[in-house]
């Protein structure tokens, strides 16, 4: 079957609720879906080809490995946008794997995946994209949603390892299963049982991938620490970081010391600022702005620059576009992107501009907020939460995060957190905090009711806090006075909600709306495996929790 223009239905604003099918809702073309299907059909060959590497007892090269988890990265959601840097990542695999076929003892009858060779004309690559799509197989509509939550559950734990790499943490076990698990996409006798399972061991490796993660942030840059910041502008030059690659911002903060710069956090990036090795630099003056979707308003023509580390960019509108910068797998056609040349990058160019540009030119009055709620904190304070919890001042939590995105509904996860009762108290993680992180929502016992866990890898924290409260009560996490409030937009969501069933965690609320790539079979098998609910409205949703705890 050929697939004609493009089908895409990854994320959770896909068009309709079931699928872009001319143009991306994230502003992705045809062209470039077309690519990105042909770049995932030349990763499963490599990760055929390394499974086979793997299952004769040899190992897979690091060079191999790295190519993999960054060329995932680059195909997730609001990554890359480039035309001309997935021809680049096609050929690339080509080589890696033409390498890989000399390390294979026995190269007959493997999958059509291993044997394509990609034409070097981007026209025909688009032709041969087609017929390598989403719906390019004709099979069983619950194999190819089972065949999806795997593929977009390696995407985003690969974004995971990718950060972890770039600071020098790694797992072999976590690396060698995204050529396993992915290898097994091109096996068609694979039973629904057999690709559920292997979606709850994607969770399992993908929480030992988180835990690697916040070991690297936190031997590299010290356990986060409750930290006041500032959410208003300041006078001068300024260059705007976001994304989630705090090694990017670190190299960043080093390279504008003392030339009169200020750094604003952006989205992803706010947790940065509890981090000791970070908040440090008195030059990493505060965060700007709110969540991804709101970008291009708030670029829209300011006096300074922006730095794109990660995944959450959009089609940079013209007032800026010559003031935007991307780095790493991110890209977009047209914009200037800084390379890592031996392991450094060079941020030259964007701190010319925008000492070119000028930035602010006065100060706005102060606002503050407060972020650093990570699990080493929250844990240093367990007793008095226990002792809050067994005296009745504090009567449930609440995890109320995840993504956030443009599509309408969304306000659903403000009105909920507004109308929490003052004996309760929010965690909060990921994006989907601006939708409340900047109300005052007092304080429970001793403690701020709102308590900002991080960003979306982060949720290894909140995992790690409620296994320790529950260990704590002597009870299971899903007895705990704890609910999980949940938004998804993208593919790291989809890795960290498998990760949480992985764990048997249950009764989770989850919207605005639920994954189009999910059919009708396999919705209900999670609802009658863990009770994932559908989010209605807050007062229901609320009346429905407080009720049963």
């Amino acid at each position: 079957m050929i697939q004609t223009d493009m089908f895409c239905f990854q994320c959770e604003q896909t068009a309709g609720g079931k699928g872009c099918t001319k143009v991306g809702v994230c502003g992705k073309d045809s062209r470039v879906a077309t690519l990105q299907d042909l770049l995932l059909y030349q990763l499963k060959g490599i990760a055929y080809l390394g499974s086979k590497i793997l299952a004769e007892g040899k190992k897979i090269d690091e060079g191999t490995t790295k190519f993999m988890m960054d060329a995932l990265f680059s195909t997730l959601t609001n990554v890359n946008f480039d035309e001309k840097r997935f021809v680049r990542y096609i050929l690339e695999a080509d080589s890696v794997k033409e390498n890989l076929k000399n390390q294979v003892s026995n190269l007959d009858n493997l999958p059509a995946a291993v044997y394509y060779r990609p034409p070097e004309n981007v026209e025909e690559m688009i032709t041969d994209g087609k017929k390598v799509g989403i719906l390019a197989d004709d099979i069983d509509e619950d194999v190819r949603s089972l065949r999806e939550l795997l593929i977009y559950g390696l995407k985003g734990m690969a974004a995971y390892a990718h950060h972890a790499y770039r600071l020098g943490y790694k797992d072999d076990d976590v690396n060698n299963f995204f050529f396993t698990a992915l290898a097994k996409t091109l096996d068609s006798n694979l039973s629904t049982d057999e690709l559920y399972n292997l979606c709850m061991e994607l969770g399992k490796k993908n929480f030992k991938c988180m835990e690697i993660l916040d070991k690297a942030h936190t031997e590299t840059f010290g356990h986060p620490q409750p930290t006041e910041v500032l959410i208003s502008k300041k006078k001068g030059p300024f260059i705007i970081v976001s994304g989630h690659d705090l090694k990017d911002l670190k190299e960043l903060l080093e390279q504008t010391e003392g030339k009169g710069i200020n750094i604003y956090t952006h989205g992803e990036m706010l947790p940065a600022h509890g981090y000791p090795e970070l908040k440090k630099y008195k030059h990493l003056v505060g965060n700007y702005g709110g969540a991804w979707q709101d970008q291009q308003k708030e670029f829209d023509g300011i006096p300074g620059c922006i730095l794109m580390t990660t995944n959450c960019l959009q089609k940079p509108r013209d007032s800026y576009r010559d003031r935007i910068f991307t780095t790493g797998v991110v890209g977009f056609d047209g914009v200037a992107h800084i390379e890592e040349v031996n392991g450094k990058k060079d941020f030259t160019p964007i701190i010319q501009k925008a000492l070119e540009l000028g930035g602010w030119q006065e100060d706005e009055e102060e606002k503050k907020i407060l972020v650093g709620f990570a699990h080493n904190t929250v844990l240093g304070v367990a007793n008095k939460i226990i002792e809050a919890v067994k005296s009745g001042q504090i009567k449930h939590f609440f995890l109320i995060g995840g993504c956030d995105g443009a599509k309408p509904g969304r306000n659903y996860y403000t009105e909920f957190a507004e109308k929490t009762p003052k004996d309760t108290l929010i965690l909060t993680l990921a994006c989907g905090k601006y939708r409340f992180n900047k109300k005052d929502f007092g304080m429970v016992a001793e403690f701020p009711r709102l308590l900002d866990v991080g960003q979306c890898n982060d949720a290894y924290s909140a995992i790690i806090i409620a296994i320790e409260l529950a260990k704590a009560f002597g009870v299971n996490v899903n007895d705990l006075p704890l609910t999980l409030v949940l938004s998804w937009f993208e593919q790291k969501a989809v890795a960290i909600l498998l990760t949480l069933l992985s764990l048997g965690i249950k009764n989770i609320y989850l919207g605005p709306s639920l994954p189009a790539f999910v059919s009708p079979n396999i919705l209900q098998v999670l609802v009658e495996r863990f009770n994932i609910k559908p989010i209605s409205n807050p007062e229901n949703d609320l009346n429905e929790i407080l009720s049963k705890k």
